[in-house]
């Protein structure tokens, strides 16, 4: 059974910030934390490529949060520098596991992820889980968290032996719904913004590696759904983007996850809305559901101008704390 606690334990949107663009834009670009001090370390990966994973508080005696950042986020996202200042301020380690070539170097292989990564998880966390002798917990943002909810999900992976808890947030459940309102009207916006660095790193891909891409396709891509049908569809095998996102979508798989699992999601995400979820849940006794009624995406601004981004790094860390 999924406890909607939308009314127990809600998030107060500022009067100062209405709206689902506000509260989305505004943390992004105003009220980014200060700079964290990472130690950086690279990890192989089975099929030849590398991970960097940035630590705070390596301690392996401590509670692990792993950090799974959103599309084309890093360690140096606002979202992730809030979260690792609480993990620090609490006495936690806390990881970011940049997603390849999102690091600020290109990977290896002529492939990059995608929001439907799940098999990355299944061999990354248990290979972090042995440098824990603590507790660990995973936690996902938008993209993220849709990998992070497929993992769990999905049969077959050894989520429920490997970590404790974990958190999704804004997670683009279901992609079809989520890429189609990223590519219309005045949500094009953000489309844009991915667009910039997705399509010069699909550029130098297609140069480097020799890949069967028209570079002119992916110049002229105005939509995430125009990028996802040429280039990240057909690199990880997808047949086009219909497939890719039918395929890569959470949705499906939030009635089979087992481990204990909080999501949080605001009503007015104008990537997606996540009224549906009440529903998608309700049958699950491990999943706890804290439906918002603001935030935006990945949003969450408090108190009084110039607001913080506090609210979502302390309900992360109280629900962790129940399972220590």
């Amino acid at each position: 059974m999924t406890i909607d606690i939308h009314e127990s334990h809600s998030y107060q949107s500022p009067d100062w910030l209405p709206g689902s663009h506000a509260q989305t834009i505004f943390p992004f670009l105003f009220r980014s934390p200060a700079p964290i001090f990472y130690q950086r370390q690279k990890i192989e990966t089975p099929d030849g490529d590398f991970l960097h994973i940035d630590w705070v508080n390596t301690t392996s005696k401590s509670p692990l949060v792993v950090l799974l950042h959103g599309l084309e986020g890093s360690s140096d996202s606002h979202y992730s520098r809030a979260l690792m200042a609480k993990i620090k301020h609490i006495g936690w380690a806390g990881c970011i596991v940049h997603f390849r070539g999102c690091s600020g170097l290109p990977n290896r292989l002529p492939r990059a992820y995608h929001s439907g990564d799940s098999n990355e998880l299944e061999w990354l966390i248990p290979e972090l889980k042995k440098m824990c002798l603590g507790p660990m917990f995973v936690v996902g943002y938008s993209l993220g968290g849709n990998v992070l909810l497929n993992w769990l999900g999905k049969p077959g992976y050894q989520n429920i032996s490997t970590i404790n808890a974990a958190v999704s947030i804004s997670a683009p459940y279901d992609l079809v719904v989520a890429g189609n309102r990223l590519s219309q009207g005045i949500n094009k916006i953000y489309g844009g913004h991915f667009l910039r660095t997705l399509k010069r790193k699909a550029l130098r891909k297609i140069v480097s590696h020799r890949l069967d891409i028209s570079q002119e396709s992916i110049k002229a891509c105005r939509t995430l759904k125009e990028f996802d049908n040429r280039f990240t569809a057909p690199i990880h095998g997808f047949n086009g983007v219909a497939d890719y996102w039918s395929r890569a979508s959470s949705k499906p798989f939030l009635s089979s996850i087992k481990n204990s699992t909080l999501i949080i999601h605001a009503e007015n995400d104008p990537f997606l809305s996540g009224l549906e979820l009440k529903t998608l849940t309700r049958e699950n006794d491990h999943i706890t559901l804290n439906l918002t009624k603001y935030g935006g995406h990945v949003g969450y601004i408090s108190g009084t101008f110039p607001g913080h981004i506090e609210w979502l790094p302390e309900q992360i860390t109280k629900y962790f704390m129940d399972f220590l």
